[in-house]
């Protein structure tokens, strides 16, 4: 009786057991105890690890592929410690031994992770030549922020182009910088000087390392270690028209793509830009950077409008006498000279007693006096210049100040010096039917641009221009026939002056007809003028 109460007892327990909700605790007690959830569990920390192990040893291939890159750059021979070693080997050392431990901790979970990453650790030791997608995607990252303005098409263009450089002071520096940290991938540096420490206050990258060293190869030792896959040529050489056609060459087949003049000597400024402009060759031109102090004066616009600037008008006068009008792309400033302002002073009169004043140039034909330069500028000149390139070769949207095209201006004061010449010639009795005179619609606008400043040589005025000449011919007006059938009038360049119409109607009768003195017609300062601009042609003569 006693056992059937007991089993009673139990079978009560039982039941009551069963009636009572399952907790949270006795949940897990059972599901641990259970075989398939212990390998569920198993497989799940397993996946933790490896996909754990995958993403550390991809955050150290990426940082072991930037200290590579790092690594290619030819680099200064900064010591770390005793042994010799460089800071960037001491930490790609330090990298790898990371990336070792890593491999051996994972190599326990997945033999598969250590055969993944085996192939990198040996080429690694072996300078770790990645592959070219790899070295690709971290060029691509330091471009980005080009890439999303200029687009992915616009970038391409970039890379693949071939700039010149001819100059590399301050301008030519700076543009190169920037031209290179922006992707240009092809650059020929064409310069024949070196750096000094004058030259520190303007140039982009020298340090006092670099003083004494050709500039050429300074540029390219420094911005190699900020754009290590650009391909620099340097030419430690004078720009010369004699050696334009080697100098300015194609590279690997391809011709430049553009060409920046940031030279101060006029002669080679001139000879590079005639020469862009006869060979098709995409060209812009730095004007002068010296004596310059507002930024926000700076253009870029055709040289044929450069104005206020004295390298400017001299490049385009000495263009003009060669034909070349219009259609080269120039930085120039419109800030003018004023008092207090810094200028160009000649040499004082002890240095040019002493005699060899052309000794004192580095090479003939080169200034010799110290041109005042404030540091800032020639980096606004030269970002200007490569920021019109850039979007010149990626195709970018941008206008630029046009040339003055005045063309029809020039055609009617040709018409109205034709006119006078016959109304003087057929005065003296002369038969002018067929009369020509040795003056082009050019050969205008050079006189009245150039030597006239676009304004009358006596009233300053700037409209209703005219061109006629100064003083009465000794010979007369009589026409050169000395050839069978052509007659043409003695006029020169030379003998021209810029007045305006009414100006000019005064002069023909009281001068050009009349025989009257200039100096007994105008002030002393008109006369005194005319005569220098008229010396000035004189010189420039000799480059038509």
């Amino acid at each position: 009786m006693a056992r059937r109460h007991r089993s009673l007892k139990k079978v009560v327990r039982f039941t009551v057991e069963e009636e009572q909700p399952e907790t949270m605790s006795t949940w897990l007690q059972r599901q641990a105890s259970s075989h398939n959830a212990q390998l569920a569990v198993t497989a799940i920390l397993s996946g933790a690890a490896v996909a754990g192990a995958i993403f550390g040893i991809q955050a150290l291939r990426r940082q072991i592929a930037v200290e590579d890159l790092k690594a290619s750059i030819p680099g200064f021979d900064e010591k770390d410690g005793a042994n010799g070693t460089t800071a960037s080997q001491t930490k790609h050392q330090g990298l790898l031994k990371k990336m070792n431990a890593a491999l051996l901790l994972r190599s326990g979970l997945n033999k598969e992770i250590t055969t993944m990453v085996s192939s990198p650790l040996q080429e690694f030791h072996g300078m770790y030549n990645r592959t070219d997608s790899h070295r690709e995607d971290l060029i691509l990252e330091q471009l980005a922020r080009n890439r999303v303005f200029l687009t992915h098409e616009g970038l391409a263009k970039l890379r693949s182009a071939f700039v010149v450089i001819v100059g590399c002071g301050g301008v030519g520096s700076h543009a190169t910088s920037a031209l290179a940290r922006s992707g240009v991938s092809m650059v020929r540096l064409i310069d024949f000087d070196q750096v000094t420490l004058s030259s520190l206050n303007r140039h982009a990258v020298a340090t006092l390392a670099d003083v004494g060293t050709p500039k050429v190869y300074c540029i390219r030792k420094r911005l190699q270690q900020v754009t290590p896959w650009v391909k620099f040529d340097c030419r430690n050489e004078l720009f010369s028209e004699t050696v334009a056609p080697i100098q300015l060459q194609a590279w690997d087949g391809r011709r430049p793509d553009y060409i920046i003049d940031a030279i101060d000597n006029i002669d080679s400024k001139v000879a590079l830009l005639k020469y862009c402009h006869e060979h098709s060759l995409p060209a812009i031109s730095s004007m002068g950077a010296g004596c310059k102090s507002d930024p926000t004066r700076i253009v870029i616009g055709d040289i044929s409008s450069s104005l206020e600037d004295p390298l400017s008008r001299s490049t385009r006068r000495r263009l003009r006498a060669l034909g070349v009008n219009e259609g080269i792309p120039v930085v120039y400033s419109t800030e003018k000279p004023g008092p207090g302002k810094a200028q160009l002073l000649p040499l004082s009169d002890e240095e040019f007693a002493k005699g060899g004043v052309d000794e004192l140039g580095v090479l003939p034909d080169f200034r010799i006096r110290i041109l005042p330069v404030l540091g800032t500028m020639p980096a606004v000149f030269g970002y200007a210049v490569a920021n019109h390139v850039i979007l010149e070769i990626t195709g970018y949207p941008h206008e630029y100040v046009p040339s003055k095209g005045r063309e029809k201006t020039y055609d009617n004061i040709l018409g109205n010096l034709q006119g006078l010449e016959e109304r003087l010639a057929k005065a003296a009795g002369e038969d002018v039917l067929g009369l020509k005179i040795p003056v082009t619609r050019d050969d205008v606008g050079y006189l009245v641009e150039e030597v006239y400043r676009g304004k009358s040589v006596v009233s300053g005025l700037p409209t209703r221009l005219a061109l006629l000449r100064w003083r009465t011919p000794k010979d007369g007006y009589a026409a050169d026939k000395r050839l069978e059938g052509q007659m043409s009038s003695s006029l020169r360049l030379r003998d021209l002056v810029c007045m305006t119409k009414e100006e000019a109607v005064l002069h023909e009768r009281e001068v050009l007809r009349k025989g009257n003195r200039v100096e007994d017609m105008y002030d002393r300062n008109v006369v005194n003028l005319v005569e220098q601009r008229m010396k000035d042609e004189e010189g420039y003569e000799r480059y038509r």
